[in-house]
């Protein structure tokens, strides 16, 4: 089992973010620019590369933007999507959950809209309900950052799109901090983890139906978290796995190719778990 300094701020109290550890010559190679492996049940930094690096997160935002609602809403409550929800994702340029303008939905509904097909229409109709306005809910997302130690993210949107005053920005190390935070929340664990998730037609709506872009799932063990790519940001991954009853949280940022996010990710949860089993 490798040595490294407990993380406070997987803890409720928590101020700083985690220590920084060194990465075993045995470790799984990672080509992205950026890699972290925490046990979330002991607080242990299994694997670091450049996990302090400040660098654009892509749509990794919107697992903050789903823990930020749940703070306030109930799954239950109903959102009204309205044309500027959907406008500020067709014009961005943002992947969709295609959601219809006029459309009732309930918070539930919607963090599926945003977690499995990374619905930059479902981020702005969350942000835009639950700020209230988007202003007001990034500064919600700032203000949650900062409580969870977070220090060195800085978030600019709801859902990690480019933006023409710059971009936001984390580190893999905080985003990890997040991932095993937002996981504890019982809904984003269920959404996150679901692979497809389809909507019948109501009075309210029309149907859906969403496939997550998390190629991960299927892995045993795998569990989640959010996917993520601009040009800025390169491929992106947060992810999760349990294994002999612990939860592993990890992120790679800036890989160039794809696939490879998800290859590197399975290798670093199956390392770690042999770490713990050591």
């Amino acid at each position: 089992m490798t040595t490294a300094a407990a993380v406070a701020s997987v803890r409720s109290d928590a101020t700083t973010a985690p220590a920084v550890s060194s990465v075993r010559s045995d470790a799984p190679a990672v080509y992205g620019r950026a890699g972290y492996l925490l046990d979330a049940s002991s607080g242990e930094v299994l694997f670091d590369k450049a996990g302090a690096e400040r660098m654009p997160i892509a749509s990794l935002t919107k697992t903050m933007t789903a823990y930020v609602v749940l703070q306030t809403a109930r799954p239950t409550d109903v959102v009204r999507v309205t044309r500027a929800d959907v406008a500020y994702a067709e014009d961005g340029g943002g992947t969709t959950a295609d959601l219809r303008p006029g459309d009732r939905l309930t918070v539930g509904e919607l963090l599926y809209g945003l977690m499995l097909p990374s619905g930059a229409d479902a981020a702005h109709a969350l942000a835009r309900a639950y700020g209230p306005g988007v202003e007001g809910f990034v500064a919600k997302m700032n203000a949650t950052a900062r409580a969870l130690g977070m220090n060195d993210t800085h978030y600019v949107n709801a859902d990690g799109l480019p933006t023409p005053d710059g971009d936001g920005y984390s580190t893999a190390r905080d985003q990890a901090v997040l991932a095993a935070k937002a996981l504890r929340v019982p809904l984003i664990k269920e959404v996150a983890g679901t692979s497809r998730h389809a909507l019948d037609a109501t009075g309210e709506h029309r149907s859906y139906f969403w496939r997550n872009t998390n190629r991960l799932l299927g892995t045993p063990g795998a569990i989640g978290l959010k996917t993520g790519f601009t040009r800025a940001a390169g491929y992106c991954l947060a992810f999760a796995g349990e294994a002999d009853g612990r939860l592993l949280v990890g992120v790679v940022l800036d890989e160039s190719v794809s696939s490879r996010r998800f290859s590197t990710a399975e290798a670093l949860l199956s390392w770690g778990s042999a770490q713990q089993s050591a």
